[in-house]
């Protein structure tokens, strides 16, 4: 099993003055659910190298035990701070492709032209893809072999907006993931805020909420091993 992961390299959030990138326990998680089942994983990013953590992921209310695992793992944190750029992979030599959310994808990986033509190579070639959080945003401008939105038609989650507007951010984000996953035209799914939900619509894995993120990686491993 060969992994991509794509994280986001944006780490202003909007002009509210505070920072954002991705968010540890949706990167962490899923990293270690594949390494365990034996993964070979391979990280990239639209600017390559580090990149930015949310500061708010890194506080002690926001750590479970892949994080905990994460912060003390040498070669783990080395691999995140020197992610290939996204021009730099090709989808042919990957079986599968995962996105991490945090509010960083909301800027830097929506209109990607990098991550967007990944997504559809890995489409177009019968692999799956996965996002968790904020990252099913990177699939509002991806395309299927028709040229319909690749979300259209499918079940589909993502962070709610009532999420969105528990965190205070409704606001200072440039788009409601919600609103925008319906417009495409996706069957957006949802259960109470901050439960886990990982949507499977044959293979197209996305989670709501940071909850979520174990849920879509396991979805993603029994597609792998099927």
């Amino acid at each position: 099993m060969k992994i991509l992961m794509i994280l986001t390299s944006h780490s202003e959030l909007g002009d509210s003055g505070h920072k954002t990138g991705f968010w540890a326990e949706e990167f962490a998680a899923p990293y270690y659910a594949f390494k365990d089942a034996g993964a070979e994983i391979t990280l990239a990013s639209p600017n390559g190298g580090q990149p930015p953590i949310d500061p708010n992921s890194q506080q002690a209310d926001a750590q479970t035990n892949a994080t905990v695992r994460l912060f003390e793992d040498e070669s783990a944190l080395d691999q995140l701070a020197t992610t290939l750029k996204l021009t730099e992979v090709n989808a042919n030599e990957f079986d599968a492709v995962f996105y991490p959310g945090g509010h960083g994808p909301l800027w830097d990986l929506v209109d990607n032209q990098e991550s967007i033509g990944l997504i559809q190579n890995f489409w177009q070639q019968g692999k799956p893809v996965a996002a968790v959080c904020h990252a099913p945003a990177v699939l509002v401008n991806a395309k299927d072999i028709s040229g319909e939105p690749l979300v259209k038609g499918k079940r589909v989650s993502g962070f709610t907006n009532s999420e969105e507007e528990a965190v205070g951010l409704a606001a200072v984000v440039p788009f409601l993931l919600e609103n925008r996953l319906r417009d495409l035209g996706g069957d957006y799914q949802k259960v109470a805020d901050w439960q886990p939900l990982a949507v499977v619509d044959g293979r197209l894995i996305t989670g709501q909420n940071p909850a979520s993120s174990e849920a879509v990686a396991a979805e993603l491993i029994k597609q792998l091993k099927a």
